[in-house]
């Protein structure tokens, strides 16, 4: 086996969807373990260091192929079937369903990205010009009726 080889992936007769660790310095066998479960293989009882796919029969191609990616976005070598390899092989046409969601954010991002075209319109008006009374030069006086009787004072 390459020593630069981190993981095998492939087919199994027994196990589906398998792999394989190839443990160094670089990649000990608990870190080879956590990393293939985390990418859902669980240990193949009777035969340690093989590893198979959860669940084969869920999707277990369009699975394996993304674990070969997860585990080559972690900087891993990694060596995969031709079928489960998605830099070998070409993945079938993924059918794009609307989402109105997206595309409306999408529109939405634009939207904020780009400056108004609108002219800005004040929010409030110009203040009108309007007199102001004069000052009185005295001060008024004012009568009040007294509530009792009537009658102013």
């Amino acid at each position: 086996m390459d020593p630069s080889l981190h993981f095998v992936l492939g087919t199994h007769p027994d196990h589906g969807f398998v792999a394989a660790a190839h443990t160094t310095a670089a990649l000990p066998a608990h870190l080879a373990d956590w990393f293939l479960t985390r990418v859902q293989f669980e240990p193949v009882p009777g035969d340690p260091g093989l590893y198979r796919l959860t669940d084969p029969g869920r999707d277990g191609r369009r699975r394996t192929r993304q674990a070969v990616n997860d585990l080559r976005r972690h900087g891993y070598t990694v060596h995969a079937d031709i079928a489960l390899d998605p830099a070998q092989s070409a993945a079938p046409p993924i059918p794009a369903l609307p989402n109105g969601l997206s595309a409306r954010r999408s529109r939405i991002a634009q939207a904020a990205g780009r400056p108004s075209q609108r002219r800005t319109v004040p929010t409030t008006s110009a203040p009108s010009v309007r007199t102001v009374p004069p000052v009185p030069d005295y001060t008024p006086t004012v009568r009040l009726r007294s509530p009792t009787t009537g009658r102013s004072r």
